[in-house]
């Protein structure tokens, strides 16, 4: 997995931190993003409603990449609007850090990019996607049935909150 190119400036919000806090290094909160098995997107449904849902995500050239059926309800909230926070990080109140990702959703339709997504997927989470060139991912041998569309998220803006000895919370800006 690759670190973006620059890595964003942390800055320590003191209005909730302990006095003795500092900025969570970036590459710190990267560790957490990458070990997650899982993470909570979270999209807004066209009548404003909003939708969280679990999923697999990967870093991969300084953005976030997961996948999902055209018409599931989160691709379907995307396609209206495609502002969304992806979360993860631990249950525990004392100890942790929690990420909250903010960005805009692109669709991943580059063969090559696509191939190596596909490998993530088969490598991370055993599971085994044929890459359909400009389109996606699907299921093996089924010939581009049961589509999964792919979609980078790009941070715009990352809240890391360090809980516990001492409780903190960064963000970081990209540009």
């Amino acid at each position: 997995m690759t670190a973006p190119s620059s890595d964003p400036t942390p800055e320590l919000d003191e209005r909730f931190s302990e006095p003795d806090a500092t900025a969570r290094p970036w590459p710190e909160v990267l560790a957490v993003i990458e070990a997650a098995e899982i993470s909570w997107i979270s999209t807004v449904r066209p009548d404003g409603r909003p939708h969280v849902t679990p999923l697999p995500v990967f870093w991969l050239d300084g953005a976030l990449h997961f996948c999902t059926g055209p018409e599931e309800q989160k691709a379907r909230n995307l396609a209206a609007d495609p502002r969304c926070a992806i979360t993860t990080g631990t249950d525990r109140f004392r100890s942790g850090t929690d990420v909250v990702v903010e960005g805009t959703v692109a669709r991943v339709t580059d063969t090559d990019l696509l191939r190596r997504l596909a490998t993530m997927w088969r490598e991370e989470l055993d599971w085994e996607f044929d890459v359909v060139p400009g389109e996606g991912f699907a299921d093996p041998g089924s010939d581009g049935a049961h589509l999964a569309h792919v979609f980078a998220v790009r941070p715009q803006k990352v809240l890391a909150f360090g809980k516990g000895q001492p409780y903190s919370q960064t963000r970081y800006r990209f540009a």
